[in-house]
């Protein structure tokens, strides 16, 4: 691929971005919102241990769950 059609491609899919249906979606996800400290502390909690932040959260709930019962 040449650098001009990357940019026409770059441009068309920056004017024209792709329609989705969350209906068909194939994993719902349910999207949260965090304060910017609760967002920095999963970040470099991840990077320090090579892991997603999904992974703390869940670490994070599998431990509250487990204190409830």
């Amino acid at each position: 691929m040449t650098e001009e059609e990357a940019f026409a491609l770059d441009k068309y899919y920056t004017d024209n971005p792709p329609k989705v249906d969350p209906a068909k979606a194939r994993i719902r996800i349910p999207m949260i919102r965090l304060d910017d400290v609760t967002a920095k502390y999963l970040y470099e909690k991840a990077l320090s241990s090579n892991r997603t932040p999904a992974d703390i959260v869940s670490d994070m709930v599998q431990k509250e769950l487990a204190k409830a019962v």
